[in-house]
């Protein structure tokens, strides 16, 4: 089993919390990750609503399912019971000791909002994403603290060992997928993923129609990956009502299928007028979704980018669930057209932007958006950082620097 950087979290988590609640896309290894804590955890037990036995008795009567638990349980799938997070709540309002259940969904409960109502203050929710490049390797990745350091690590030096960057690209962070080696045996997992994934764990969620739909439409998106989400682009490209597009663009998003990434402004009160950008959650699906393959990824620069800058994202949103440094992600566009890829912002303001090149060299153009997020941001802006596919960090001016893209995923 490869070890996964959030289960230190989910550890200290069970140490002081009732309720801890691992979610994620389906197949990305929670089940896994929550055997192995089991089998670590003296007198806890494992169950799973995927047994039709369990999920019949959870949902007839949860409150009295829960009542026959022992002091340490796992529930895996949770997300296919609604009605049992009321009865969580009833049950850690009486009892709040820690450590009592370690819950898994493959649904975000933070989009669902008749989860979420339930949980405020009494569960602790960590997201467990695919494999980054760093668990794959064995390395726990520190690019986004040194990045908010005071001066850039000496010890981020471009790691060059492993896969080449397109066939990481390629690849993604499923774990099976991962193992095959053949393309035509990997497409067909991603086949039978999306199938499984759009069919059964969305009709979890919501009774919809017109299922046929849903492939079209991430299809459609992860054409556009690495864009600005245009809901009306979209609703004319697949002649499809507003309405619906925004619902079933929810249940993607719920389902960890495709990620949001919000509008940074320097005035707060602006970012939720602009538009976000959109990214598929994994570059492997991305990939499969396009038809992209390594002589395909080598031509077409337009893709490249795109799926590259995904991607970056998604390493960034891996690595922001257990770097010291909390930040979240944002990207910046100004109305003169200036753009900065990704935006990094911690809890005290302060401001790392990002751009990513796919090619070797960098120059000082590359700098221009960042430059103007610097202007923007003032004295939080700590530093702007171009991504690069060369092999050396170079200093621009005293907080601009171009730096390897293998340095995402050097510990």
């Amino acid at each position: 089993m490869l070890r996964r950087h959030i289960e230190p979290l989910v550890r200290a988590a069970l140490a002081d919390t009732p309720v801890v609640l691992v979610h994620g896309a389906r197949q990305t290894g929670k089940t896994t990750l929550s055997r192995h804590l089991v089998e670590a955890t003296l007198g806890c037990s494992y169950l799973t609503f995927d047994d039709a036995t369990q999920l019949a008795a959870a949902s007839a009567d949860p409150r009295g399912f829960l009542s026959t638990l022992g002091p340490c349980t796992v529930i895996d799938e949770v997300q296919k019971v609604p009605a049992l997070f009321p009865a969580i709540k009833a049950i850690v309002d009486m009892d709040r000791r820690p450590g009592r259940l370690l819950l898994t969904g493959s649904a975000n409960v933070l989009l669902v909002p008749r989860l979420s109502e339930s949980l405020a203050g009494r569960i602790e929710l960590l997201t467990l994403w695919p494999l980054s490049q760093g668990e794959l390797s064995g390395r726990v990745e520190r690019f986004i603290d040194a990045a908010f350091a005071p001066h850039v690590s000496a010890s981020l030096v471009a790691d060059r060992a492993g896969p080449p960057l397109a066939a990481r690209i390629l690849g993604g962070g499923f774990p099976e997928p991962l193992e095959r080696t053949d393309p035509a045996r990997r497409a067909a997992w991603f086949t039978s993923y999306l199938s499984t994934t759009l069919q059964r764990d969305i009709r979890d969620l919501a009774n919809i129609e017109g299922w046929a739909d849903l492939p079209r439409l991430l299809a459609l998106l992860a054409s556009r990956t690495s864009g600005l989400l245009n809901f009306s682009d979209l609703s004319r490209g697949l002649s499809m009502p507003l309405t619906t597009l925004k619902r079933y663009l929810a249940l993607l998003e719920a389902t960890f299928m495709v990620v949001t990434i919000p509008a940074w402004s320097s005035n707060a009160g602006l970012r939720l007028t602009k538009s976000p950008k959109l990214m598929v959650a994994d570059t492997g699906l991305a990939c499969h979704l396009l038809g992209m393959d390594e002589a395909r990824l080598a031509r077409d620069g337009t893709a490249r980018g795109a799926l590259l800058e995904n991607f970056v994202a998604m390493e960034l949103m891996k690595q922001a669930t257990w770097s010291a440094t909390r930040v979240r992600l944002f990207h910046m566009r100004t109305p003169a057209g200036k753009e900065v890829d990704l935006v990094l912002e911690d809890a005290a303001g302060r401001i790392v932007g990002i751009e990513v090149k796919s090619a070797a060299t960098v120059n000082a153009d590359d700098f221009k958006g960042l430059r103007a997020l610097r202007e923007m941001a003032g004295a939080k802006f700590i530093r702007g950082i171009v991504l690069h596919d060369g092999d050396t960090t170079v200093p621009f001016e005293p907080n601009l620097v171009a730096m390897p893209l293998a340095t995402l995923w050097v510990a």
